[in-house]
């Protein structure tokens, strides 16, 4: 059983399947939740970009290949942190206006990084709130403090132990 304040996130490579292991979680799960989702955009079998968008649906480019024009920057992409904005205060005004038993922060990571809002709400979250997020696995200072807050247990996911971290957080999440 979690403690109520307890924060759970996974860590792993890119394309190892966190987003995907936070979906069957949600799904799964017997909570009412509340948060993010990053995805991938793929074209002809090749990623341009990323969107976020709240569990409610509200969703917006986050990062594209064809986004030249920001100064923020991730390796070849451009990041809206105009959107990430805008999702965060979508989400204060979800968590204000309904009762949810878990937030979703899916991912803590560079491009969301960029943006004070987001920072701010995920401080507030892993202050007050229940957590199941996924936190990128090189550390800046930021996510270092983060995974190691003494309310934090921290998975790194491999394609070898999925189904097993799937089953083990699921336990600790009833």
């Amino acid at each position: 059983m979690v403690n109520k304040m307890q924060k759970i996130l996974i860590t792993g490579f890119p394309r190892v399947g966190k987003t995907t292991l936070i979906n069957n979680l949600i799904v799964n799960l017997n909570k009412s939740a509340v948060g993010l989702i990053t995805n991938e955009i793929r074209e002809k079998g090749k990623r341009i970009g990323f969107n976020i968008m709240t569990l409610s649906g509200l969703e917006y480019p986050l990062a594209s290949k064809l986004n030249h024009s920001s100064k923020y920057r991730v390796s070849s992409y451009g990041v809206y942190v105009e959107n990430i904005d805008k999702i965060i205060n979508q989400l204060e005004l979800e968590m204000q206006n309904s009762d949810y038993d878990i937030v979703i922060i899916d991912e803590i990571g560079r491009m969301e990084l960029f943006s004070g809002p987001f920072k701010r709400f995920l401080e507030n979250c892993l202050d007050t709130k229940e957590v199941l997020g996924s936190i990128m696995l090189n550390d800046n200072q930021y996510t270092k403090r983060i995974k190691e807050r003494s309310d934090t247990v921290l998975f790194h996911l491999t394609r070898e132990n999925r189904l097993v971290l799937e089953k083990k957080i699921m336990e600790m999440l009833q």
